[in-house]
């Protein structure tokens, strides 16, 4: 059995087919203002039928803050889809149509009234056929089903085949269900107050299957949840996990849930929790025959994320060097999938860099920590360099040097810095020399050895 359901006066803010939502979970929206809904089943809880399309006509006349349309709709029942469509269209108030007497309530509509897109007939060519049908005399539902069908198939071809049938009320079809948007959240409200982490990982792993589901059924991913906490001090707690590619294990993020949760507790016991996540397409990536393949990307995930517990999350990443002369300067940036392709430029002669001469660099070796010396100056020049580590240790006499460079910056700070850095030759013995750089803060006056060039 079919309900349609016909709002003429449907205001345009308001959408039938989530009042439609409200009796049956079967809902085709024909047209914006015309719903047609599977009511098998709904007896439980409507009772008859005639009581369900009592109920729609009662609900509707309600306000739209009542979960109303504020407006008079027409109610049809029968057994074929589109006799309901017709009779709610062409009739007012509710109207019952029986089964195998679609053409008793059909019979006197005007042939005008046939909604020819329900067969998948274009307009141009039910144009032609209600043309041709005017000229045999044909003028409504009754006279167009006692046509013979096979005159109408040699005369009309398929479409008036399909045509005959939908005026006698006998198509076969299914309904074209709309589908509600997905929703990629979910949330839950606590009869009692949680304190600990053990009960709140239940309530995560609950809010979490219910939204890996929901991604699963439309071959979705995510690479951000937003985890939104009410507490009991009426404040809320909110945490951003931001994942380095997408994913859609519920047991990946509940790890990853609680380990953040370890880190950042709330403030007070929980009494609400939703989860909200932003969905993506999944990440796909083909393994080469001969390439070794690599850490899992959600085992390595989980590491980062145990090792950000035990030495707090600023200091685990990559490093990044700062736009500044401060030696060392550095912060520590978090990793993150990059899915741009980088540009590709074009080399030209212009920008290609050639060799000039017979260039040798110099690498340079820093020693970390820098060695503590005890340098010997004479007019303040270094003339003897002594210093040692666990590792190395570096002495001898100055035989050349280029310096001092002088640099400070910071000022304002408590952690300011001035050093003077020199770079020195030693004599090592047998007609040999190695190359240092040594500096001393000009704040303590202490020397170092920061390395030593290749």
């Amino acid at each position: 059995m079919f309900a349609c359901i016909f709002a003429p006066d449907l205001n345009a803010e308001m959408s039938l087919a989530d009042f439609a939502y409200r009796f049956s979970p079967l809902v085709e929206e024909t047209q914006p203002n015309i719903v047609v809904i599977d009511v098998d089943g709904c007896e439980v809880l409507f009772g008859s039928a005639y009581q369900l399309a009592t109920e729609i006509v009662q609900q509707s006349k309600q306000s739209k803050r009542a979960g109303g349309l504020d407006s008079k709709v027409n109610v049809a029942l029968a057994a074929n889809p589109d006799a309901a469509f017709h009779a709610a269209v062409c009739l007012q108030g509710i109207t019952f149509v029986a089964p195998n007497e679609e053409l008793t309530c059909l019979g006197e509509f005007p042939l005008e009234a046939l909604h020819y897109r329900l067969v998948d007939v274009d307009q141009k060519r039910s144009e032609e056929i209600f043309e041709t049908l005017k000229l045999w005399g044909v003028r409504t539902f009754h006279d167009f089903a006692l046509l013979p069908v096979t005159g109408v198939s040699e005369r009309l071809g398929p479409e008036g085949i399909r045509l005959q049938q939908l005026a006698s009320g006998k198509t076969e079809r299914h309904l074209r269900l709309k589908q509600s948007p997905p929703v990629f959240a979910s949330s839950l409200e606590l009869e009692h107050p949680i304190t600990e982490i053990e009960p709140l990982s239940f309530i995560f792993a609950r809010l979490l299957n219910q939204i890996c589901a929901s991604l699963n059924a439309y071959a979705l991913a995510t690479n951000e949840l937003l985890v939104r906490m009410k507490l009991e001090n009426h404040s809320t707690h909110e945490r951003n996990l931001m994942l380095p590619y997408p994913m859609r294990d519920h047991k990946v993020f509940l790890k990853l849930l609680l380990l953040d949760t370890e880190m950042h507790p709330p403030q007070s016991a929980v009494q609400a929790i939703a989860i909200n996540c932003e969905p993506v397409k999944p990440r796909v990536l083909q393994n080469g025959l001969f390439i070794p393949l690599a850490p899992a990307p959600d085992k390595l995930e989980l590491t980062l994320a145990r090792l950000a517990k035990l030495v707090g999350e600023k200091n685990i990443g990559f490093p990044v060097l700062l736009d500044t002369n401060r030696p060392d300067a550095f912060s520590i940036k978090r990793f993150v999938l990059t899915t741009t392709a980088p540009s590709k430029r074009r080399k030209t002669s212009a920008n290609r860099q050639l060799p000039i001469g017979n260039q040798q660099c110099i690498g340079f070796r820093m020693f970390r920590p820098p060695l503590r010396a005890v340098v010997e100056s004479a007019n303040g020049w270094p003339r003897q360099i002594s210093a040692w580590g666990k590792q190395r240790s570096v002495y001898g006499k100055v035989v050349n040097l280029a310096g001092p460079w002088r640099t400070s910056g910071d000022w304002w700070r408590d952690d300011n810095w001035s050093r003077e850095e020199w770079d020195v030759a030693l004599d090592c013995g047998q007609d040999r020399q190695a190359l240092y750089r040594i500096y001393r803060e000009l704040s303590s006056g202490t020397w170092f050895v920061e390395g030593n060039y290749d």
